[in-house]
């Protein structure tokens, strides 16, 4: 009996939840457009979503006025807010298990205790799936069904970087933001390409307050998506918007984001023909990294798929201490090493070169082990340490500049396919005028690895329509045995196990 009345207590509080949320949602809507001086009217199309008319309703909703950009602006705020909240519990967290915070054979221990405890809460709360999976849904549905992989998504990423893991913050939070956008679209009937604009903007939200390039971040967010460039292009103004309004939230909550991210010592008054022959030099250095991190990270992949999904985990915290007493300088995911290796006049290249090993097989280790990250931040150091490994190895520190900046953009995009949102952000970040080398660099790598696939989702747009999924519903499992856990992006090679 007892049991009965605190089930339906569940549900009767999980519905009056939904019920506030929607009203919440609703009600803000409602004072942004009365602020405008216009009624609510669901971005100006009709109130039945279920018309069937798909190209009148996305027409009527794209470009009807600027509802959608309002939509977009409110998304960006809602994401904006939301990434300051995650980086602050992340700053939280790495006071107390950063690297260096305590001894070196302590930490090994306090790795292996956070792999057990992100076992336990994979297994508990649900496996939150790759990125790509984040992706797949954003083609066929508009995003993704439920808020449900937030609950171990969140917990999970937090603590696998802020012990010191090989991966970044990047896709957490981007599908973090992403998810709560289509949370938001979804309470405002958005259509399905209306949902879909919505959620890429969220995505490009996270990227912003991370990255403080809002452009950058924009052109990342629809690249990624895709292996051959930017396709939904209608919704580049409304994520530039978003982007916008996140990075403007960013700013009033924490005062940064007005400076770049990485002071590189000064830029050269001018850009010269060596220079665009030094980005297309780091386009095929980057390629050829890229094919070293896939094979070591099927190397990795092969060896963790003899072990139990549950022993993963904790196995990942175990060799990556090991990892630390060999490279100290592979542990964490980059992005403070970067800035302080930037800092340094003169360092040797045999120094760099031990730091991209490091930082390379770490974020293999930790995508083996199920730890939740991305690779965007570890590709960055790893590029931008060769890149200047190669120009203190030949004594032309003169190609320094060039060569570290045209690697990052390289080596990050070989992995993601985002050759002029690379581009974009890396200058942002740097405020570097050198586009048209970098460009050079993200097309060069970007046609040399067209085998090398590591988001699993991405496709072209001419896919089946959101109609045919029914947003509210989880994508349909295939039929047949389920695959071995994987790492945080699934790729061709990888599926390769025994």
């Amino acid at each position: 009996m007892s049991a009965g009345v605190g089930t339906t207590g569940k549900k009767r509080w999980s519905a009056v939840w939904r019920m506030v949320g929607e009203r919440l949602a609703r009600a803000s809507w409602r004072l942004w457009t009365v602020a405008e001086g216009v009624g609510f009217t669901r971005f100006g199309i009709r109130d039945d979503p279920g018309d069937g008319s798909e190209l009148m309703r996305t027409a009527h909703g794209l470009w009807a006025g600027s509802r959608l950009i309002r939509a977009s602006v409110l998304t960006g705020v809602v994401g904006g807010l939301t990434s300051v909240a995650y980086l602050a519990l992340l700053s939280a967290a790495k006071v107390l298990l950063w690297p260096g915070r305590t001894p070196v054979l302590t930490h090994w221990i306090v790795l292996i205790a956070v792999g057990v405890v992100i076992s336990i809460l994979l297994s508990r709360l649900g496996d939150p799936g790759p990125t790509g999976q984040l992706i797949t849904s954003i083609h066929i549905a508009g995003g993704p069904p439920t808020l449900r992989a937030l609950r171990s998504l969140v917990p999970v990423s937090l603590l696998g970087i802020a012990v010191g893991g090989g991966l970044g913050p990047e896709p957490p939070l981007m599908q973090t933001t992403a998810t709560i956008s289509t949370w938001i679209g979804r309470r405002l009937h958005a259509s399905g390409a209306e949902l879909r604009i919505l959620t890429v903007t969220g995505l490009a939200s996270g990227l912003t307050v991370l990255f403080g390039a809002p452009l950058g971040a924009a052109v990342f967010g629809l690249e990624i998506l895709h292996r051959k460039g930017l396709e939904y292009y209608e919704a580049l103004l409304p994520a530039c918007a978003g982007s916008l309004a996140s990075f403007a939230v960013c700013v009033v909550l924490t005062g940064h984001g007005l400076e770049p991210a990485w002071h590189f010592p000064g830029a050269a008054p001018h850009l010269t023909l060596l220079d665009l022959v030094l980005g297309a030099f780091g386009g095929v250095a980057g390629a050829a990294v890229a094919h070293l991190f896939a094979a070591m990270i099927r190397a990795a992949d092969w060896i963790a798929a003899w072990l139990p999904a549950w022993a993963k985990p904790p196995a990942a915290g175990l060799v990556l201490g090991a990892l630390a007493l060999i490279l100290p300088s592979g542990l964490t995911y980059g992005d403070s090493q970067l800035a302080g290796l930037i800092a340094v006049p003169a360092i040797a290249a045999v120094t760099l070169l031990l730091a991209a090993v490091g930082h390379l097989a770490s974020a293999a280790i930790t995508l083996a082990g199920r730890w939740r990250g991305g690779i965007i931040i570890p590709m960055f150091i790893t590029g931008y340490c060769l890149g200047r490994a190669i120009a203190e190895a030949t004594g032309h520190n003169s190609w320094y500049l060039v060569l570290a900046t045209s690697m990052m953009v390289a080596c990050n995009t070989a992995m993601t396919k985002t050759p002029l949102g690379s581009a974009l952000v890396v200058s942002e970040m740097t405020a570097l005028t050198l586009i048209p080398p970098l460009v050079i660099a993200a097309l060069v790598s970007l046609s040399l690895t067209a085998g090398v696939g590591f988001i699993d989702g991405q496709r072209q747009r001419d896919q089946p329509e959101p109609s045919q999924l029914e947003p509210s519903q989880p994508e349909p499992s295939q039929p047949g045995p389920s695959p071995p856990e994987s790492s945080e992006q699934e790729t061709p090679v990888q599926r390769a196990r025994p």
